[in-house]
């Protein structure tokens, strides 16, 4: 299975990262080949609205030229799209949450009886790390994935979230859920 991770964590070596990383380490285990795409080092510009995208249902037909093109192409390419991010204030942080609003063109006729997707049947998945509990807190990002997911018209993978601290205080538990979730994933 080919499968793009979207880190989008501005820490190469906090939380969503090791956790991340565990995941993929996984995924290659089980024989997939895994693309990991550090979201802060790319150039993704806000979608504009401006709906060119939806001219042309069978290409990523954005207008804006930058990195969030080809990391679109990546996701129609995918069998599974994996977003991981810190939350940041009841939300996925800004780089996650752009790529989301460029995929925009990744969808066509929306509500609409030819509602059609370029990343249709696709697997998404969702990993997302913080600091306090789930209720009151996460469950807002994971309902607007939810959502993201009928949009697209894919299946739902999996949604993993995890409470914590700081990196060192990872311990094998939290390893066991990466571990569990990849597998889970990638079935």
């Amino acid at each position: 299975m080919k499968i793009i991770t979207l880190m989008g964590s501005s820490k190469k070596k906090g939380n969503t990262a090791t956790i991340l990383g565990w995941v993929e380490e996984h995924l290659r285990t089980l024989g997939h080949e895994v693309e990991s795409i550090y979201l802060h080092s790319k150039e993704i510009n806000p979608c504009l609205g401006c709906a060119k995208c939806k001219e042309d249902a069978t290409q990523v037909a954005c207008i804006r030229q930058d990195d969030g093109l080809a990391i679109l192409e990546k996701m129609a390419q995918a069998d599974l799209t994996l977003f991981a991010s810190p939350l940041y204030f009841w939300g996925l942080t800004s780089p996650t949450k752009a790529i989301i609003d460029r995929s925009y063109s990744l969808v066509t006729n929306y509500h609409k009886p030819d509602h059609a997707s370029l990343v249709e049947g696709r697997r998404q998945a969702l990993l997302v790390t913080g600091g306090g509990d789930f209720a009151n807190n996460a469950e807002p990002a994971f309902t607007a994935f939810e959502r993201l997911v009928n949009f697209y018209k894919g299946t739902s993978a999996g949604e993993l979230y995890v409470k914590c601290t700081v990196p060192e205080a990872l311990d094998s538990d939290v390893k066991n859920q990466a571990v569990a979730f990849a597998a889970k994933i990638a079935g």
